[in-house]
């Protein structure tokens, strides 16, 4: 066998630290069938208090009975003793650890030869290191020493660790009219208990200045003061990210703008374990802008009935060529235009855009949308319809000054 092999032995052992533990007083009286067997048990009980066993008068700390789960972004703690089982001093004695994950060897710990280790003495080390992969993780635990005849000895263990995901978390993106980008960030928990989620930000691209719509104008999160997330539990964040002055004045660099950034989140289990994830780069699908794009850029919430009122509309060339374009308007329904219809419109050089003011009279109160502009490139006879770009809300006067 190996300890009888060896002059010293190595033991591993997963610092965690203890879980809280309720009573469950469950006692009936002594008439009844169980007599006064649960009475017994619950005088036995070591969460009792004596006295005062069928009141639940507070919570316990109970040591691990059962190994931990270990997820991904916790730090993994481990206490390593190497100690002498014989009569002999033992010479140079060296500890090495290892991690052996699925994709690398990361060395954890390498520590000088120590001189000599007396009878009953040991070499005591702790290791902590954060955990960034999921799956199987070996603990490589290598240990070297001179035997009291000066033979060099050395000896190895291995030792399996299991890593979780702790998080599950699904994205959703929605491009939006202006440019912006929102991002819908579900987060669940799939750990075997509750967590507190501390922080769940998004390290936006250097591209994007984001904006976190999880909180009040005060400053408070909507969540309130602390985020408890149950198992199987649900939390849903949302971010809106605005092209920065560079990116929103060339549409090419826009539309291949696809790297978003990530999520940074932290959390709190247990007795207030840390644990912190960041998930990999997110990636929206590239916005299709086509040759010639058109939105609005100014537009009233309300207007009166049979008043003018005026929008604007930026019109961006996204070609590499010069473009010559004719601007129709059609009548919708609610709406009529104050405008000149098949009328030409100055050349737009390439990667380009040009300010339009449209007039517009409300016939029909109510929600309007505008619609109904079309234009056409001269040149290659190509026409680019535009309804929906916006919407406006019709008020007769006399409502309008109440």
């Amino acid at each position: 066998m190996e300890t009888e092999e060896h002059l010293l032995s190595l033991k591993v052992m997963r610092l965690t630290r203890p879980t809280l533990a309720s009573p469950f007083p469950v006692t009936c009286d002594s008439k009844d069938l169980p007599g006064n067997l649960l009475n017994n048990a619950l005088q036995q009980d070591p969460t009792s208090v004596e006295g005062t066993e069928t009141l639940c008068t507070g919570q316990f700390l109970l040591l691990p009975q059962t190994p931990v789960n270990i997820y991904l972004g916790e730090t993994f703690s481990s206490y390593i003793c190497v100690y002498s089982e014989t009569e002999n001093v033992v010479n140079n004695i060296t500890v090495k650890v290892d991690l052996q994950t699925s994709s690398q060897r990361l060395p954890l710990f390498s520590n000088p030869p120590t001189t000599q280790l007396p009878p009953d003495k040991t070499v005591d080390v702790v290791i902590h290191h954060e955990v960034k992969e999921i799956g199987t993780h070996i603990l490589v635990c290598e240990v070297t020493y001179q035997s009291p005849t000066g033979a060099p000895m050395s000896f190895r263990k291995f030792f399996k660790i299991m890593v979780l995901k702790p998080l599950d978390v699904k994205t959703k993106f929605y491009n939006a009219e202006n440019d912006d980008v929102y991002l819908e960030a579900q987060v669940q928990n799939i750990t075997t208990g509750p967590i507190c989620l501390e922080k769940v930000a998004l390290d936006a691209s250097h591209l994007f200045n984001v904006a976190s719509l999880n909180s009040t104008s005060n400053g408070e999160s909507i969540f309130g003061k602390t985020t408890i997330l149950q198992p199987q539990s649900i939390c849903q964040f949302l971010y809106c990210l605005q092209p920065n002055e560079k990116l929103s004045s060339d549409l090419k660099l826009l539309s291949g703008a696809t790297n978003i950034g990530k999520l940074d989140i932290v959390w709190r289990s247990n007795l207030g374990e840390r644990g912190r994830l960041q998930t990999s780069q997110l990636q929206r699908m590239s916005p299709d802008y086509g040759d010639i794009r058109m939105t609005i850029t100014e537009l009233p919430n309300f207007a009166l009935l049979e008043d003018l009122f005026t929008f604007k509309c930026k019109l961006v060339n996204n070609c590499d060529r010069t473009v010559e374009l004719m601007i129709y308007l059609e009548n919708v329904e609610g709406i009529a235009w104050c405008d000149i219809s098949g009328r030409k419109l100055e050349p737009l050089p390439p990667l380009s855009h040009v300010i339009l003011e449209f007039k517009c009279i409300p016939l029909i109160p109510g929600l309007r949308t505008i619609s109904g502009i079309k234009l056409q490139d001269i040149f290659l006879k190509r026409t680019y319809t535009y309804n929906e770009l916006g919407q406006i809300f019709v008020v007769v006067e006399e409502d309008h000054y109440k």
